[in-house]
C-alpha cells in the first residue's frame, strides 16, 4: 500500500510519534539475524511486487529500474541526495554503473596539519575522521570513497599502533583511494611498502636474520588467500622473502617505505607455495596471485559487503574466473558484480546492513546536512565503527554483526541529534519513496501515517529498520 502524505491524511489521525515507538519497531524481532532482516518486523507493502523467500518475506521491488538504481546507490555510494538520485534515475541503471566505474577518483583536499605531522606535530584523530567524513559528503565520486572505506576495513591499520606523530595513517588513506579501482597486484605491492602497514604489522622491523612473521601471515590469511590455503612453512618462507623493508625516516617527504638490501634475507633459495627459488617482494605477490584461492577470497569479501550473504558457489566461481582473466582488475570485477543478474535478484533486496559510517553519511546526505558531519565523528563509537581505528587486523564486522540493542539505540540517538541540529528540515513528503522505495513494514507505515510534520516523518524514515539496510 502507498504511504499517505501530509496532505491526504485526516487531521484526526495525525499525532506525534514517540522515540520509544520507533525503537520498539526496530527491536521487535530481538537481536542478531532476526533483528536486522529487518529486525524481525513483518512483511512490507509494495504494489505489484513478487515476494521473496527471505526470513522477513520482504517483497522485492527490484523488477523496476528505479528500485535497482536506488539499491545501487545505497550499496556503492552512501545513498544519495535528492539531486544525485534524480540524476541516476534519469541516466538509468546501466549508465549510472558506467559513470561510477569510469570516473577517476576525485582527490580530497589536503588534510589540515598533515605537513606539520611530517615534522613531528601530531594529527588529531577527530580532525582526521572529520576530514574523511566531510569528503564522503562532498566528493563527486562517492563510489571511490565507498571502495576506499571497504579497503580500509580489508587492508587494516589503526592510528593507535601507527601513531599520529607522523602522517602515515593519512597517507595510507590516500594510497588506498589511488588503488581502490586499480589492479590487485599493484595494490598489494603498495600495501606491503605502506609506512603505516610496515609499523602496524611489524614488517618494518623484519630482517633476514630475524624475520617477523606477522605481515606474511596476515597477507595470506586475511588479505588475499584466506585460512587453510597455506602452511606454516609458507608463512616462514614469505617472512624471509619480505624482510628488508623499513619505515621512512621521521620528517621524510616520502610516502612509501624503504627497502634496504642489507637487511634482506641472504640465505639462498626458499620454498613458498610449492615453488622453490629466490623470492623478493614482487615474487611473493606473484605467487599469491597464482593461487586460485586468492580471486575467490577477494570476490567473497566484496560480495558480502556489496551484494549478498552466502552467494552461490557457481556465482563466486564465475566472478573469480573473470577476475583472474582480467589480470586482477578490480574495476572489471566490480563491473561484473554490479551488472550481474544476481546483484539485482529479488532475494538481495535489503539483504545487507549498512555499516555505521554508511548509515550516518546516507542520513546526512538525505537531509542535506554536510555541516553536521561532526555528529558522524561523535556517533561512530557507540555504533562500533570509528574511522582509522579498526578493531583488529581482521577488519570491521559485517552485516548482522553491526546490530545489537545498544547499537540500534546509538543509531536512533544519531538521528535525534541530526534532526535537532537542523534549523529547518527539508520537505518529507518524498522521503519514504526516495530512501525506502515506499516499501515498508506495516509497523513503519503506521508510524509514517501518524506523523504530524516533516521533522517527525524524517525521524521515522531515518530511524526505521528499513533505512538500516542496503
Amino acid at each position: 500500500m502507498a504511504v499517505e502524505t501530509e496532505a491526504t491524511r485526516p487531521a484526526s489521525r495525525r499525532r506525534r510519534v514517540s522515540r520509544r515507538e520507533v525503537l520498539g519497531v526496530a527491536l521487535a524481532g530481538g537481536a542478531g539475524v532476526a533483528a536486522i532482516r529487518l529486525l524481525g518486523i513483518g512483511a512490507p507493502s509494495a504494489p505489484s511486487a513478487a515476494p521473496t523467500t527471505g526470513k522477513t518475506d520482504w517483497i522485492s521491488p527490484l523488477g523496476g529500474e528505479s528500485a535497482r538504481v536506488s539499491q545501487l546507490l545505497r550499496r556503492v555510494a552512501f545513498g544519495a541526495t535528492p539531486d544525485e538520485l534524480d540524476q541516476a534515475l534519469s541516466d538509468g541503471y546501466a549508465k549510472t554503473v558506467q559513470r561510477l566505474l569510469e570516473t577517476p577518483p576525485a582527490v580530497p583536499p589536503v588534510l589540515a596539519g598533515a605537513d606539520q605531522a611530517a615534522k613531528g606535530n601530531a594529527i588529531r584523530v577527530q580532525s582526521l575522521q572529520k576530514w574523511w567524513i566531510d569528503w564522503m559528503l562532498a566528493t563527486p565520486t562517492p563510489f571511490a570513497e565507498a571502495m576506499t572505506l571497504f579497503w580500509h576495513g580489508h587492508f587494516t591499520s589503526d592510528y593507535r599502533k601507527v601513531g599520529l606523530q607522523t602522517p602515515w595513517i593519512y597517507w595510507q588513506n590516500l594510497t588506498w583511494r589511488k588503488h581502490a579501482l586499480g589492479d590487485l597486484k599493484s595494490f598489494l605491492l603498495a600495501v606491503t611498502s605502506d609506512p603505516a602497514m610496515l609499523r602496524y604489522l611489524d614488517l618494518g622491523n623484519s630482517t633476514g636474520q630475524n624475520p617477523n612473521e606477522n605481515y606474511s601471515r596476515e597477507l595470506m590469511e586475511l588479505f588475499t588467500m584466506g585460512p587453510g590455503n597455506f602452511t606454516e612453512d609458507d608463512v616462514r618462507a614469505a617472512a624471509k622473502a619480505l624482510a628488508g623493508w623499513r619505515e621512512p625516516q621521521p620528517g621524510s617527504a616520502g610516502t612509501v617505505g624503504i627497502f634496504d638490501p642489507k637487511r634482506a634475507f641472504k640465505g639462498g633459495p626458499i620454498t613458498f607455495l610449492g615453488k622453490t627459488g629466490r623470492f623478493d617482494t614482487e615474487a611473493v605477490i606473484n605467487a599469491i596471485l597464482a593461487q586460485p584461492a586468492t580471486a575467490t577470497f577477494i570476490v567473497q569479501r566484496l560480495l558480502a559487503r556489496l551484494a549478498m550473504n552466502n552467494p552461490a558457489p557457481a556465482y563466486v566461481n564465475r566472478l573469480a574466473d573473470g577476475f583472474r582473466r582480467s589480470k586482477y582488475s578490480l574495476k572489471q570485477l566490480l563491473h561484473d558484480i554490479l551488472t550481474s543478474a544476481e546483484f539485482n535478484a529479488a532475494p538481495t533486496y535489503r539483504s545487507l546492513v549498512k555499516s555505521p559510517v554508511e548509515f550516518m553519511v546516507h542520513a546526512l546526505k538525505a537531509v542535506k546536512a554536510p555541516d553536521l558531519s561532526q555528529l558522524a565523528v561523535q556517533g561512530g563509537g557507540g555504533m562500533g565503527q570509528n574511522l582509522f581505528d579498526v578493531p583488529d587486523v581482521g577488519g570491521w564486522p559485517v552485516n548482522e554483526a553491526w546490530i545489537s540493542s545498544n547499537t540500534v539505540l546509538s543509531r536512533v540517538n544519531f538521528v535525534t541529534g541530526l534532526l535537532n541540529g537542523l534549523k529547518s528540515v527539508p520537505p518529507s513528503s518524498q522521503a519514504p519513496a526516495q530512501h525506502l522505495e515506499s516499501v515498508v513494514s506495516p509497523a513503519t507505515a503506521q508510524l509514517l501515517n501518524g506523523a504530524s510534520d516533516d521533522r517527525e516523518r524524517w525521524f521515522i524514515v531515518l530511524a526505521s529498520p528499513e533505512f538500516q539496510l542496503k
